[in-house]
C-alpha cells in the first residue's frame, strides 16, 4: 500500500487510498491529536527516553504525558520545530543526552521511522517538501529513505500537492497556493490541465517531475500507468520563506516577556501557541501561567487587534506582500495577470489566522479565496492518482570566485532559477590558472537562493527575523570534491586552460564535462555532481 507523509514543522499528516478507493487521513492511536473540527494530526514532537538505543515518544503521547511542558533549561529531551533546523546552516547547539549527541537530523529520522513502523503494509511512500528547501534537506530525506525497507519513494513539492488536494477538475485552472505552515511560507502558481488539452497544443505528455533513485531502487511514477486519464500540474511560479507559525508563537512570547516580565520558557511558549490558535475563532483569548518558584499566577490575555499589531511590528504583512510580488513578477514574465487566476488556496495551520485570510482578500475576491482544507490538502493531493508534474528548477546554481573589488568570495550564476530541465544545451564556463605552475583547478558549486529572513538560535529557540534587504543564501553542493581538473602540464596564468560544460538532465542530475584547452583532452565527461531532488 502507498502512503504519503506530509512532515510538517508543527504537525504531520499521513494519508492513503483505502480499500474502497477513497483518500483518507490515517489515524494512528496515541500519536494523533483529536481536536474538534480538525483531522487526525500528529504533533511533530519527540521526547527522548533513551538516546543510546533510540527509545523515543512522539506526537500526542508526549502531550498526554505532560512531557512538553518542561521549563527547566537543563531539560533537553523534548524536541519541537526540529524540521526547520534539519539541513540548516545555522549554528545550533547540539544537546548531549545519555552521553550521545542528539542533532535535529537524528531526531527527525527517529520521528519519521517511528511513524512508518506503525503503518501496515507499506510498499511505497510519498514525501512532500517545501519549495524553498535546499538540497541538504532533500538529501537528508533521501538518506532516511535509504534506511527504509520500502520499494518506492517519491518526493513532491507541497504547494503543487495542495492544488491537487483541493480536488479541482483539471479544466485548465490557474491557481495560487499559499501554504503557510509552522515553519515555512510557500507560494506557488500552478496550472492544472488535462492530458487532452496538453496534446492539443503539442506539449509532451511524459512526466518531467521528480523521478528519484535511492540505491538500487528505482522510483517509478504511477501517473504513467493510465495515459488516458492522466493530467498535468504545471508549476508557473513559486517562492518560499523560512517563516511560519512558530515565529508568531515566539513573537507572542516576547510580547508577554516585555509587558508582564514573564520568562521565556517552553511552557509559556506553549501557552502562546494556544492563544494564537484560540484567536482563530475568538476575538480574545486568555491562558493562566503559574510560576512554581515564586507561587505567582498570571493571566495571559491577547486580542486579535493586539495580535495584528504584533504582526505589523514584525513586518509580517510586508513579508507576505514581498512574497506575492515575487510571484507576480514571475507570472508577468509569462504574460499572466494574477487578477485573472481562478482560485487562491490557503493551506497550513498558520493560514487559519484571520489576519492571513484578510490579507489575501485585499488582493483577491471572496469567491476565489478557499480555506476549507488547510491541514489535509497537501497529503490528499500527493496521494491522488493520475497526475503528471511538469516543473522547473526553483533555485539558481553557481560557482564561487574571488571578488577582488570587495575582497571576499562571491558567486557567479551558471544556471538561473526558472530553467526547465533537461537544459536545451549545456552552459559553458572557461577558467584559467590563478597562480604559476598550478597543479589543479578547483570549482566550488553552490545552490543559490535569495532570502530576506535571518534564522538564528537564541534562548534555546530558533528565531526568525525579517531583514530590510535581501541576502544570498548558499548551500555548497560539492564540499568534499572541489578539484575538477588535474593539470598536466601545470597551469600558467594569463591564458584560458579548461572549459567546463554544465548540464541538468531529465532526472534533475547536475553533471559537468571538463575539456583541457591546452592538451585537447576530455578530463571529465558527464560527471554527476549532485541529484537536484
Amino acid at each position: 500500500m502507498e502512503y504519503v507523509i506530509d512532515f510538517g514543522t508543527s504537525n504531520t499528516v499521513v494519508a492513503r487510498i483505502n480499500e474502497n478507493g477513497e483518500i483518507e487521513t490515517v489515524k494512528l492511536a496515541d500519536y494523533c491529536s483529536l481536536i474538534a473540527d480538525n483531522p487526525p494530526l500528529i504533533p511533530s514532537f519527540v521526547y527522548v527516553q533513551d538516546a543510546i538505543n533510540g527509545k523515543i515518544i512522539i506526537g500526542q503521547e508526549v502531550c498526554d504525558r505532560g512531557l512538553d511542558n518542561k521549563n527547566s533549561k537543563s531539560e533537553q529531551r523534548f524536541f519541537k520545530s526540529f524540521k526547520r533546523a534539519i539541513g540548516s546552516n545555522v549554528s545550533i547547539f547540539i544537546p548531549e543526552i545519555d552521553g550521545r549527541e542528539v542533532g535535529f537530523e537524528l531526531v527527525g529520522e527517529w520521528f519519521l521511522k517511528r511513524i512508518i513502523e506503525r503503518l501496515p503494509d507499506v510498499d511505497s511512500l510519498i514525501f512532500t517538501v517545501p519549495v524553498d528547501s535546499f538540497e541538504s534537506y532533500r538529501n537528508w530525506l533521501g538518506e532516511v529513505c535509504e534506511k527504509l525497507t520500502v520499494n518506492q519513494v517519491r518526493i513532491l513539492d507541497e504547494p503543487t500537492a495542495a492544488a491537487l488536494g483541493y480536488g479541482l477538475n483539471g479544466g485548465g485552472e490557474t491557481i495560487l497556493v499559499i501554504d503557510f505552515g509552522g515553519g515555512t511560507l510557500d507560494l506557488s502558481l500552478v496550472k492544472l490541465s488535462s492530458a487532452q488539452i496538453e496534446s492539443e497544443i503539442n506539449q509532451p505528455k511524459s512526466p518531467l517531475g521528480f523521478l528519484l533513485k535511492w540505491g538500487d531502487r528505482i522510483v517509478k511514477n504511477p501517473s504513467t500507468s493510465n495515459n488516458q486519464s492522466s493530467q498535468t500540474a504545471k508549476v508557473l511560479a513559486k517562492t518560499g520563506q523560512n517563516l511560519g507559525g512558530i515565529d508568531i508563537d515566539n513573537w507572542i512570547l516576547d510580547y508577554f516577556h516585555s509587558t508582564l516580565g514573564l520568562p521565556k520558557n517552553s511552557l509559556i511558549n506553549r501557552l502562546a501557541e494556544r492563544i494564537k490558535i484560540a484567536l482563530s475563532s475568538h476575538q480574545s483569548a486568555t491562558e493562566v501561567y503559574f510560576n512554581d518558584e515564586t507561587f505567582e499566577s498570571y493571566e495571559l490575555t491577547l486580542t486579535r487587534s493586539q495580535l495584528n499589531q504584533i504582526l505589523e511590528q514584525q513586518k509580517f504583512f510586508a513579508n507576505l506582500d514581498r512574497a506575492l510580488d515575487q510571484i507576480r513578477q514571475q507570472a508577468t514574465r509569462q504574460n499572466i495577470d494574477l487578477a485573472n487566476i481562478d482560485a487562491v488556496l490557503l493551506v497550513g495551520g498558520t493560514s487559519q489566522i484571520p489576519a492571513v485570510k484578510e490579507w489575501a482578500l485585499r488582493y483577491f475576491s471572496t469567491e476565489k479565496v478557499k480555506a476549507n482544507k488547510p491541514f489535509e490538502a497537501i497529503a490528499h493531493g500527493a496521494i491522488s492518482q493520475g497526475w503528471e508534474l511538469k516543473d522547473f528548477l526553483y533555485h539558481s546554481y553557481g560557482v564561487r570566485y574571488w571578488d577582488k573589488r570587495h575582497k571576499k568570495h562571491n558567486w557567479h550564476t551558471i544556471i538561473k532559477s526558472g530553467e526547465t530541465y533537461p537544459l536545451p544545451k549545456p552552459v559553458e564556463l572557461t577558467l584559467s590558472a590563478s597562480v604559476t605552475d598550478q597543479p589543479s583547478i578547483e570549482l566550488v558549486i553552490g545552490e543559490l537562493g535569495e532570502t530576506n529572513v535571518e534564522v538564528y538560535f537564541e534562548d534555546q529557540r530558533l528565531i526568525t527575523r525579517v531583514l530590510d534587504n535581501k541576502q544570498v543564501a548558499v548551500h555548497i553542493l560539492n564540499q568534499n570534491s572541489k578539484a575538477i581538473a588535474k593539470l598536466n602540464p601545470s597551469g600558467q596564468t594569463g591564458s584560458d586552460r579548461i572549459k567546463v560544460l554544465f548540464q541538468v538532465d531529465e532526472k534533475r542530475t547536475l553533471k559537468i564535462t571538463v575539456l583541457d584547452l591546452l592538451t585537447k583532452q576530455k578530463l571529465l565527461e558527464d560527471m554527476p555532481v549532485v541529484q537536484l531532488v
